[in-house]
């Protein structure tokens, strides 16, 4: 089987927008390499190694000093790669884990002090079967113990379906990627409506990543940049960031300067992007000394 396809640009620009001190990129993850963190079985897609060394050193071109890497269904509940790069960062890089709601107190307890802070449940259709949400919502009781949150990845369509039980959380909840917005539907689309509804609840957090994701015109994708700069003027206090470096699943390679340069747009004020990617962040992830 040949090697799978680079997923990340191999060059990316240098960021001409300067970050603040202890810029946070809440949203990363880590694959492989697969010699040493093989992949899970039963996996639905098989991404291309991007270790930890390069993410570091991505970090470093822009200005990046703390991070939050998110377990990804490649590995499955062997939450193992992820573990070992919270390692190498000395409490500035945290994680957020997949485990089942059947997962062991002392096993959580252990994830918890390696640096883990959340518990990632998906409902997207190309990663397979989800686990009920009323299920998942049962489960985030025993995080509460932990000061963990719950972190949801879906699809716009199902926003509606999961709002009622996400109101019922005990935890915090934070929405992946402005809830995959599609920005051909516009502002004023119900799924996007619903969403900005559930951040009128302060439980409520939503990453304003993935404008490569919701656009529809490709780079410099300036039809989803308005979706982003809404959330922040609506709850700027609730409010994170994140590159999706290695982005797996993407038909192609975003330039991750210029993904850190849209800051500009998405949060136009110094003190717009201070909470988006400093303060909003330390907030919610309880970081360690830096990097």
């Amino acid at each position: 089987m040949s090697s799978p396809t680079l997923s990340y640009h191999p060059s990316p620009s240098k960021p001409r927008l300067e970050l603040p001190a202890g810029a946070c990129d809440a949203h990363v993850h880590v694959f492989g390499p697969q010699v040493r963190f093989p992949f899970a079985a039963d996996r639905r897609f098989t991404p291309c190694d991007a270790p930890k060394e390069k993410l570091f050193a991505l970090h470093a071109l822009l200005g990046v000093e703390r991070c939050v890497v998110v377990q990804s269904n490649a590995h499955g509940f062997d939450n193992s790669v992820t573990e070992d790069a919270l390692a190498a960062r000395n409490g500035a890089y945290v994680g957020i884990a997949l485990v089942p709601v059947t997962i062991s107190e002392p096993e959580l307890r252990r994830l918890d002090a390696a640096g883990f802070r959340g518990a990632r449940f998906h409902f997207m259709r190309h990663l397979g079967e989800s686990i009920p949400i009323d299920d998942i919502i049962a489960f985030s009781g025993r995080l509460a113990g932990i000061g963990w949150h719950l972190q949801l990845h879906f699809e716009s369509s199902f926003v509606h379906d999961l709002a009622p039980a996400l109101l019922r959380s005990p935890v915090p909840v934070v929405i992946d990627h402005m809830a995959r917005v599609d920005a051909s539907r516009g502002l004023d689309h119900p799924e996007f409506r619903k969403l900005r509804e559930l951040m009128c609840d302060e439980r409520f957090w939503v990453k304003v990543s993935g404008v490569e994701r919701a656009s529809r015109q490709g780079p410099p994708y300036e039809d989803a940049v308005p979706f982003a700069r809404t959330l922040v003027e609506d709850a700027g206090e609730r409010v994170l960031w994140g590159t999706d470096w290695p982005h797996p699943n993407l038909s192609h390679l975003p330039d991750d300067g210029l993904l850190v340069d849209l800051l500009a747009s998405i949060a136009p004020s110094e003190e717009q992007r201070q909470a988006l990617l400093v303060t909003n962040p330390e907030r919610l992830y309880r970081f360690g000394a830096r990097a």
